[in-house]
């Protein structure tokens, strides 16, 4: 039998499992995880569990898997570009494994589908918001629109129903005028169904946080990460 390639998750928040998505977009990949408990979705719950970060991914390196990712969008982007790149290398170091996080496959995403000027929908408060969007102007990108769900309890996010989030998506397409693609932000939301829907409705391709981020690991171990049945980016548009 052959032995399927592991990637390691390190988690902000829930079970210490990989989330449903994972096994639903490459059931050949099997999939680790710690979790961080992030309590808010705030700078003070960020710093509360910045520090513990270390520890999970060298617990997950013990397990011997072919690659790690942080999860967490906000908890990866809070502090900009730089703090997200300095905690990717740490974790590369620190494990000798190949490693990405959640703010960096959005990048990725954005890149592949050849985004410059961007819609985003988020789960995040205000100061969340403004914080995404100084990291997203650094990575060299233009906000065009930028509108959230003001959650601040970590683990709600999960149960914002589709029709919402297509609404608000289809909202910040609007509100651009003009956009490349949009983005939705967070790695709660359930988001992985949508994307061909909001897809249909705006005419602009979606990345959102949890497709990208499995999708980013998935490519750590060689191949291209493509899923068909999810969106243009998944499939494999821009490259």
């Amino acid at each position: 039998m052959a032995v399927k390639p592991k990637i390691g998750l390190i988690l902000p928040v829930g079970a210490a499992v990989a989330p449903p998505e994972a096994a639903r977009m490459y059931p050949d990949i099997e999939f680790s995880a710690r979790s961080l408990g992030l309590k808010t979705m705030n700078r003070e719950g960020y710093d509360s569990v910045v520090d513990r970060i270390g520890a999970a991914a060298a617990e997950l390196a013990a397990e011997k898997p072919d690659a790690l990712t942080l999860i967490g969008t906000s908890l990866s982007f809070y502090r900009g570009a730089a703090f997200n790149e300095e905690i990717v290398q740490s974790i590369r170091v620190s494990t000798g494994l190949p490693c990405t996080s959640m703010s960096t496959a959005i990048l990725d995403g954005l890149r592949s589908v050849g985004a410059r000027r961007i819609a985003v929908a988020t789960a995040y408060i205000d100061g969340v918001n403004a914080r995404l969007e100084t990291f997203l102007v650094e990575s060299g990108f233009e906000v065009a629109s930028m509108i959230g769900l003001s959650i601040v309890i970590s683990g709600t996010a999960g149960a914002v129903p589709d029709r919402e989030l297509i609404d608000l998506g289809k909202k910040s397409v609007a509100m651009a005028g003009r956009a490349d693609a949009l983005l939705v932000s967070c790695g709660g939301l359930k988001t992985l169904d949508i994307a061909t829907p909001l897809e249909d409705a705006t005419g602009l391709p979606v990345v959102s946080s949890m497709p990208a981020a499995l999708w980013a690991a998935a490519r750590l171990l060689g191949g291209d990460g493509r899923v068909r049945g999810f969106g243009r980016m998944l499939e494999g548009a821009g490259r």
